[in-house]
C-alpha cells in the first residue's frame, strides 16, 4: 500500500514524495484512514515508527 491509497490529497502525497517516503508505516495505514473518517484513534506503536506523522498528516 502507498501512501495515494490513503485518502490524503494529491497535493500532500506529492511533498511526502519529495520528502522520499514512498510506503506508509503500519501505524499510519491503520491511522490515517481512520482519522479521515472522523473516527476515534488510539495508536500505540513503538518511537520511531510513525505515529506523528499518523495523527498529522490528515489534518
Amino acid at each position: 500500500m502507498s501512501f495515494s491509497n490513503l485518502g490524503l490529497s494529491s497535493s500532500l502525497i506529492k511533498i511526502i514524495s519529495d520528502q522520499g517516503y514512498t510506503q506508509p508505516y503500519p501505524i499510519q495505514r491503520e491511522a490515517i484512514p481512520a482519522i479521515l473518517k472522523k473516527q476515534d484513534v488510539l495508536g500505540i506503536s513503538a518511537t520511531g515508527s510513525g505515529k506523528t506523522a499518523s495523527y498529522v498528516l490528515p489534518i
